[in-house]
């Protein structure tokens, strides 16, 4: 077998980190759910299935870099030490006991990719201690306020997990020694959920600001006066200014979302639409015209030195 650092494409002073993240590239792209029918691609992650095990392994790595056991895991026999494949002295070397193992780890990758697929039979052998991937939809409410979302494991059990005040979309949690259970003594590797926030009807984020639009009533924008406006923590009461119009946009400081890194809130902006009654208002009609009456009110007037 290759030196197993050359197949992972890792310097021999690797971390452990750099080990396993390697092994999870190559893994994703030679997976056999991905390359059905692809024998070079199963050779290759068998392949890389065993240089993991193995350097994954603190005391395997050790023993391999100190040229005790071969890339495989075998010991190595001693010096000089022969033995053809018919038993008696020769050229060719046959490892005693030597084999080949493949990990079969659909069900894993099955999630990474975010999907399941059912794997028929028991054959294959459990690494143990591998990170698993999810991909997890949250309210964008949850997300801004921070709250319990529940998440389904490999196993089928279910979690409740805490979602962060200030989630963000395409953010990763960390849940640790909740992913593949481990072998031979390893402890559980750790499970990352990549978290996608479901857009809302009406609060449009960007960055850490919030934007609304909020309709109001011709009196509200005309006189001016106080009116609720929803916010992530709750509803609050605005001043509008006396002659607003539609377009107007006013600042709620501290109202947007928490900055993780920072700790600081961004601001809501509250921009105005001013909306008529549904059903035809009489009485304003007839107010109106009278109004507009001997008055020289053209609200499209800029326009026409642009055409």
């Amino acid at each position: 077998m290759t030196d197993p650092y050359t197949v992972l494409g890792v310097p021999r002073t690797a971390s452990d980190d750099d080990i396993r993240k390697a092994f999870r590239k190559l893994a994703k792209k030679h997976h056999p759910d991905l390359n059905p029918g692809d024998k070079a691609a199963e050779a290759k992650f068998k392949e890389i299935s065993q240089a993991n095990d193995l350097l994954s392994d603190a005391e395997k790595r050790r023993r391999f870099d100190a040229g005790e056991i071969d890339a495989t895991g075998q010991e190595m026999p001693p010096r000089g030490f022969y033995r053809d494949q018919a038993g008696g002295a020769g050229h060719k070397y046959e490892r005693a006991g030597a084999h080949e193992s493949f990990v079969d780890m659909g069900g894993i990758f099955s999630e990474m990719f975010g999907e399941r697929r059912g794997h028929g039979g028991g054959g294959g052998f459990d690494m143990g201690g591998m990170p698993v991937s999810y991909s997890l939809r949250v309210p964008f409410l949850v997300a801004a306020r921070g709250g319990k979302q529940r998440v389904t494991l490999p196993d089928g059990k279910t979690l409740d997990i805490d979602v962060p005040e200030g989630t963000t979309d395409g953010q990763t949690l960390r849940l640790k020694g909740q992913g593949m259970p481990g072998t031979q003594g390893r402890p559980a590797g750790d499970a990352y959920v990549e978290i996608h926030v479901d857009p809302h009807a009406f609060f449009q984020p960007r960055d850490n600001d919030i934007h609304v639009e909020l309709p109001v009533t011709v009196s509200e924008a005309t006189l001016g006066g106080k009116v609720k406006v929803p916010t992530i923590g709750g509803p609050v009461m605005l001043n509008v200014p006396v002659g607003s119009n539609t377009g107007t946009s006013l600042r709620l400081k501290g109202r947007g979302l928490l900055d993780r890194k920072s700790g600081q809130r961004g601001d809501q902006y509250v921009k105005l639409k001013v909306v008529l009654p549904e059903q035809p208002d009489e009485k304003l009609k007839e107010f109106l015209e009278s109004w507009e009456a001997g008055r020289a009110y053209d609200p499209r007037k800029e326009m026409e030195q642009f055409t």
